[in-house]
């Protein structure tokens, strides 16, 4: 939990007054920075929220910082929902692909 340690250096916290604003032990923090053990899904929770972030975020699932929005869908045309709805089948590397593409479209 690489991103953890980030964060929490971010905003200049100790591992200690961390572990108090999760309500775990120092050494508790110290061993999920150090990939020792892993925080339950409640901890994640808390910390997603206290950082203003995704537990994904945290576990490196992504690499997006932020809290992931929902995509309202009543916004889009069917078009663009059903572009979505194939982009969200596709794997990671073919999503890269499509993404150079559309970038590449729009310069």
């Amino acid at each position: 939990m690489k991103n953890l340690k980030e964060l929490r250096k971010q905003h200049n916290l100790s591992q200690q007054k961390l572990a108090d604003i999760l309500h775990v032990s120092q050494q508790s923090v110290y061993k999920y920075e150090n990939n020792i053990t892993s925080p339950d899904i409640e901890t994640l929770i808390r910390m997603a929220d206290y950082f203003n972030t995704s537990i994904d975020y945290l576990v490196e699932h992504t690499d997006i910082p932020h809290k992931i929005e929902p995509v309202k869908e009543t916004m889009l045309n069917e078009d663009e929902s059903k572009l979505i709805d194939n982009y969200r089948k596709i794997s990671l590397s073919q999503k890269k692909l499509v993404q150079a593409i559309t970038e590449e479209y729009i310069r």
